[in-house]
């Protein structure tokens, strides 16, 4: 496995961002809303999970991405998305993980978050970071019509001591953010 990094997106990452969206859900976002969230909502915010080739040339491949929106004292993590091939490395925790720090760098009390009901695997991972379950929305998600999980994390605890253990641990790391 080849290093990986954690750093903001820039609108140029969009066909990359779009490329994963697609690939990873049922009813991805268009290239209009991604295009919204990166460069016209003051709110959003983007970060992106690059790996770098195993011999060290050739190009960063962009392999995760997170959205999500720190309005006043909340972070609203809105879309996470990490490549199949890449999956159960430590990413996505690792993007949350982030979403959150620049969360509470900006005075966010708690954050929230909707998961579809059928995804064990992200209700594991939220559930593990130390959200809960706080209702159920009814036919939140179309394509297929589902319910989506509302969960939240309240307070929100910083972590970055044991995030940069965990992160190092699965050969990753996180650029400094400005």
């Amino acid at each position: 496995m080849g290093e990986w990094i954690i750093e903001p997106a820039t609108v140029e990452a969009l066909p990359d961002i779009l490329q994963i969206e697609e690939a990873c859900f049922s009813a991805p976002w268009t290239r209009k809303m991604l295009e919204a969230e990166l460069s016209g909502n003051p709110f959003a915010h983007f970060l992106l999970a690059k790996r770098a080739p195993l011999d060290h040339v050739g190009s960063v491949s962009i392999v995760g991405y997170i959205c999500f929106w720190i309005v006043f004292e909340e972070v609203r993590l809105m879309n996470l998305a990490v490549i199949e091939s890449m999956r159960h490395k430590g990413m996505a925790r690792a993007l949350v993980m982030q979403a959150l720090e620049m969360g509470l760098a900006q005075s966010a009390m708690r954050a929230v978050l909707e998961v579809r009901a059928s995804n064990h695997a992200a209700h594991a991972l939220y559930q593990g970071l130390g959200f809960r379950d706080v209702t159920t929305r009814p036919t939140y998600y179309t394509n297929p019509i589902e319910d989506a999980l509302l969960m939240e994390l309240n307070p929100i605890v910083s972590e970055s001591g044991r995030l940069t253990q965990e992160v190092g641990r699965e050969g990753g790391r996180i650029r400094p953010l400005q």
